[in-house]
C-alpha cells in the first residue's frame, strides 16, 4: 500500500470509513453500524471505528512480518527439491 495520508470519515448514516485524503477513490475499509449499535456506542461510534482501524493496521503489520521472517528461513534452508 502507497504511503498516502489517510483519514477517517463518519459518513453520518452509521459508516465510517478509511480512505485517501488526496482523492476520490474507494474507500479502504468501511466499518458499519447497526441502529442499535449506535444507539449502545452514544457517540462514541467514531472513537470504536478508530480503535478498530488501529487494531487491523497492526494486525496486518503482525502478519507481514510473519510472512517475512518464513520468506527469510525458507531461502536460509536451501532450495527444496521435489522428487
Amino acid at each position: 500500500m502507497s504511503a498516502s495520508l489517510m483519514e477517517i470519515v463518519d459518513l453520518g448514516d452509521g459508516q465510517i470509513v478509511l480512505q485517501r485524503a488526496d482523492d476520490d477513490s474507494e474507500p479502504l475499509v468501511t466499518i458499519s453500524f447497526s441502529e442499535e449499535t449506535r444507539i449502545y456506542l452514544m457517540d462514541n461510534g467514531l472513537e470504536v471505528a478508530k480503535a478498530m482501524i488501529q487494531a487491523g493496521i497492526q494486525t496486518a503489520a503482525a502478519l507481514a512480518d510473519e510472512a517475512e521472517v518464513e520468506v527469510e528461513e525458507t531461502h536460509e534452508q536451501g532450495p527444496r527439491i521435489l522428487h
